[in-house]
């Protein structure tokens, strides 16, 4: 009886001996699998993103006509945008892509592989252009047609006609949602700067001021007309401004781009852009006259390096120390961050800002404080 029991122990020892041993042969079996599944995972993330994310430089990958997905991988890994031409098609079968078109590309190195796979969907190939413009934030119209007159065959006099045809205005506002009947208003009040006298109560430099997306454009015609160039920037604005969300509020996009017009104007870097907006969002609550002086600028048709008191007389729906919310239309063509900002001003109670000439910008709630801060920097 004595012996049977022992064995039974025995046996009860044996058998948990036996389960230690498969329980921790299932720990490292189990650690070795999550071990080789995140080193798996890190390996696959590492080879769909990019190469060197760093590295913007451009790189031409040709795509030959009746590619399969092995051949393209293998070019992609050639031309060193890609880690590995094999997890490409296991990702492309993965992920069921298909529809690649042959073409030159241009792709870089900081390109994942999904954004190469939606470029050659897409078929955005690299073609060599042939004319070439930039346009920098905060140009008034007729430096932008002066820039785009010197830099193509377009004639700065084509640009500036056909900017202020009704004709040709109805039809873009017939085909831009960011336009409406405030352009055919604005062309009707059409002076050139020039001819506009101390008499004038209200004159308009460029009815499509404000519209034109500052940045650089590429054709691959050597020779463009004034309508491509025009319509290139309207085409950009638009998108722009469906990006940034910024027709999705109450205002219309002439009453954001004025905003933003005056933003870029005032604001020296992006940290003041937003800090700006808002002093533009409480002068407008409270009734304030804006008292901007790009506005101002804009009014006398001349980069003024200082605005003086005689500066703010004069007569202009533009002036913005004469006129009580915002000005008629936008002052210059602002970027997407002054863009930005106008949508989405900064909540504060500034009232008054001051540029100093140390190159600092100061906001005040008070004319109190806004006054002592203009003294100290008049007294140094």
């Amino acid at each position: 009886m004595q012996k049977h029991r022992e064995r039974i122990e025995q046996k009860k020892q044996e058998a948990g001996l036996v389960r230690k041993i498969v329980f921790t042969i299932f720990i490292v079996l189990l650690f070795v699998i999550v071990g080789v599944g995140f080193t798996a995972y890190q390996y696959v993330m590492g080879a769909i993103g990019p190469v060197d994310e760093e590295n913007e430089d451009p790189v031409l990958v040709t795509i030959p006509i009746g590619s399969t997905t092995t051949s393209i991988g293998e070019t992609l890994e050639e031309s060193g945008v890609i880690e590995s031409a094999t997890l490409f098609r296991y990702y492309v079968r993965f992920r069921s892509e298909s529809g690649f078109q042959a073409g030159d590309y241009q792709l870089s190195q900081a390109m994942s592989v999904d954004e190469i796979i939606q470029e050659l969907k897409e078929g955005t190939v690299y073609e060599e252009f042939a004319t070439t413009f930039t346009i920098p934030e905060g140009f008034w119209a007729e430096e932008m047609f002066a820039r785009i007159g010197s830099q193509t065959t377009v004639e700065e006099e084509e640009l500036v006609e056909l900017a202020q045809d009704r004709e040709y205005l109805e039809e873009l506002i017939e085909r831009y949602d960011m336009l409406d009947d405030t352009i055919l208003e604005l062309a009707d009040q059409v002076v050139p700067v020039d001819e506009a006298t101390e008499e004038s109560d209200s004159y308009v430099r460029e009815p499509l001021e404000g519209y034109f997306f500052p940045a650089r454009y590429d054709f691959v015609e050597e020779e463009i007309t004034a309508q491509m160039a025009i319509e290139a920037m309207l085409d950009r604005m638009e998108q722009e401004l469906t990006t940034l969300n910024a027709l999705n509020g109450s205002e219309t996009a002439h009453q954001v781009l004025t905003r933003a017009s005056i933003i870029e104007g005032e604001a020296q870097n992006d940290e003041e852009r937003p800090i700006i907006s808002g002093v533009i969002e409480n002068r407008l609550t409270v009734g304030m006259p804006l008292q901007m002086d790009p506005t101002v600028s804009y009014a006398h048709g001349e980069r003024l390096s200082r605005t003086l008191f005689e500066d703010l007389e004069i007569e202009s729906p533009y002036n913005t120390y004469h006129v009580t919310g915002l000005p008629l239309g936008p002052i210059n063509n602002p970027g997407a961050a002054s863009i930005q900002a106008a949508t989405t001003p900064e909540d504060h109670n500034y009232l008054f800002f001051y540029h100093a000439p140390n190159g600092e910008v100061y906001f005040n709630e008070t004319l109190a404080q806004h006054e002592a801060t203009v003294n100290q920097f008049r007294e140094e």
